[in-house]
Parts: C-alpha cells; structure tokens; sequence
C-alpha cells in the first residue's frame, strides 16, 4: 500500500510541476493587433524574467507597462539584460491591451540604435 501511495503521489506530483508553468503564461488574444502603438519614453524599471519580461515606460508622464519576450529569446535577439536599465530612453513598437489601458504587448524594441524584433 505504501508504494502505491509514493507512485500516485509523485504522478500527483509531475503533473502539477506541469501544469504550473501553464497556468502562469497567458494568450496573445487579449492585445488588439489591429491598434499598433509607437511608444518613445524613458524606462522607470525593467524585468528580466520568465515566463515574460517586462518594461515600465514613461510617455507624457503616462506609464505604460510592455510586456516583452521570455528572457531566453530576449539574449538571443540581442536584447540583453543590461540594455533594460532605468533611464535609458526607449522606443517601443505593440499592441494596446483590451481591457488594461496602461499595458502592451511589445514587437519591437528599440534601443541604443538598434532595433531588435521580440516575436
């Protein structure tokens, strides 16, 4: 009996370790692609973390969340960690999101010069 409870508590286990990452990533369809924003702002903060990063960006004294890529794909691109620092003026090409009026979905970055494509 106890055997059958360590295996059944460890499939318990395997499938919640699963199932967290899911439920922490969200869909693309709560952006309105049809609306394309063009931010230039300077950055408050910056995050670098998974499953998303983010930048807090000042425009016209409004702050603008962006949502970014996963940090892996960010490196990849040549978007590094260091690039994100508060500021540091940025542009920022995305989409409004539907219900949050302070968030985008951000495409494109650009920084120091170079633009970088997040998607």
């Amino acid at each position: 009996m106890t055997v059958r409870l360590a295996m059944a508590a460890v499939a318990f286990a395997s499938h919640a370790m699963c199932a967290a990452p899911a439920l922490a990533h969200h869909g693309w369809s709560e952006y309105d692609s049809t609306k394309e924003l063009t931010l230039t702002g300077r950055i408050e903060s910056a995050g670098y973390e998974h499953p998303h990063g983010f930048v807090k960006l000042f425009v016209d004294g409004k702050a603008w969340i962006a949502v970014l890529a996963p940090p892996s794909r960010m490196e990849n691109r040549g978007l590094p960690r260091a690039d994100l620092v508060p500021g540091k003026t940025v542009t920022i090409v995305g989409y409004p999101n539907r219900s949050k009026p302070e968030e985008m979905r951000a495409e494109r970055i650009v920084v120091d010069g170079r633009t970088i494509e997040l998607r």
